[in-house]
């Protein structure tokens, strides 16, 4: 997916025949790259503002909250609702204020001139004079098809968003950074158990998380550990773990597996463009959704590596929308 800054410049000197907008000689006003919370929320606030957005939805239209089960933290729905469902909702609501939703996905771009140049996989070349980013992260897994075919029936890969749903039960957390220690101890507070599995003999998390994970009582560190297998047939009934020092194997009844190793921003096709962080996550002007290039704006978890839930993605991709408006007002786009 990934695509060098040199050769989308080389790509860009094609001639500006803006293919793709739809057979409009003029740029679009807003393009926006991706569809989860962020990206519908930043479409429809675009549309509602007149800025006739453009979305390419990428490779799973709708984000992460396609393969999320019961959604029961985001406002507005007390008694809880499908995350494909909710998406279902925002998508309509986009599509409503006149948004293009276009079920592609854009493979390289160049935002090297003032107006910015975008190809997708169904060979549209697109120019806009915003764009707003919504790629959002992927979780990282182990592997495992066990895994796979437990995942929203007691596997996750967020403890703020399912871990709820475990209060009373024991449950598992992969993992030994940062992020690792934080849902153990979020868990914690649910959960008579947490069996926290570590790869190695220490811990990659910093020494404050460290210290609280080990000074609460119900959490329990499993050192130089491996998941071989999650168990379970319909629902997640338990884990076997390998200890990676002596061979030994045993198994942990439990009813929640939570993955904790991190998250990669899908970011790669703008390297060489905007501005990131060693870990690929977007840098946005401190208080706005700017990124280093005029126009460019990013919302969602491809710029947020701390909260990543639903309805902050979507505060950001209201920002985008309401920073691209401005930037056109001042350019006297519109």
């Amino acid at each position: 997916m990934g695509q060098s800054a040199d050769a989308a410049a080389t790509a860009a000197q094609t001639p500006d025949s803006n293919k793709g907008n739809n057979g409009h000689d003029k740029p679009l006003e807003t393009l926006i790259i991706g569809s989860g919370p962020a990206g519908y929320t930043a479409a429809i606030y675009a549309a509602r503002a007149g800025l006739k957005p453009v979305m390419y939805t990428g490779q799973e239209p709708g984000g992460q909250l396609m393969i999320t089960t019961d959604v029961e933290n985001y406002p507005g729905y007390p008694d809880g609702i499908m995350g494909p469902a909710m998406m279902d909702q925002f998508q309509k609501q986009a599509e409503r204020f006149g948004t293009d939703v276009r079920y592609d996905l854009v493979e390289k771009v160049d935002f090297s001139g003032p107006v910015h140049k975008v190809w997708t996989a169904g060979g549209d070349e697109v120019h806009a004079h915003t764009v707003v980013v919504s790629t959002g992260a992927s979780a990282k897994w182990l592997g495992l098809e066990s895994e796979k075919r437990l995942a929203n029936v007691g596997v996750s890969a967020c403890a703020v968003c399912d871990g709820f749903f475990f209060k009373g039960q024991n449950v598992a957390v992969v993992g030994a950074g940062d992020t690792a220690a934080e849902e153990a101890s979020y868990l914690a507070k649910l959960c008579p158990e947490v069996h926290m599995l570590v790869r190695r003999d220490e811990m990659r998390a910093s020494k404050i998380m460290q210290d609280r994970v080990k000074k609460t009582p119900n959490i329990i560190i499993h050192w130089n550990t491996e998941t071989e297998e999650v168990l379970g047939e319909k629902e997640v009934t338990g884990v076997r773990i390998k200890n990676n020092k002596t061979g030994e194997t045993s198994e942990i009844a439990i009813s929640g597996f939570f993955v904790a190793i991190g998250h990669k921003p899908n970011t790669d096709i703008f390297k060489g463009f905007l501005d990131m962080h060693d870990n690929g996550y977007l840098k946005a002007v401190p208080g706005t959704s700017k990124t280093n290039v005029e126009g460019v704006f990013v919302s969602g978890d491809a710029a947020d590596q701390v909260y990543r839930q639903a309805v902050t993605a979507a505060g950001t991709g209201c920002m985008a929308a309401l920073d691209a408006e401005r930037y056109l007002a001042a350019k006297e786009i519109i």
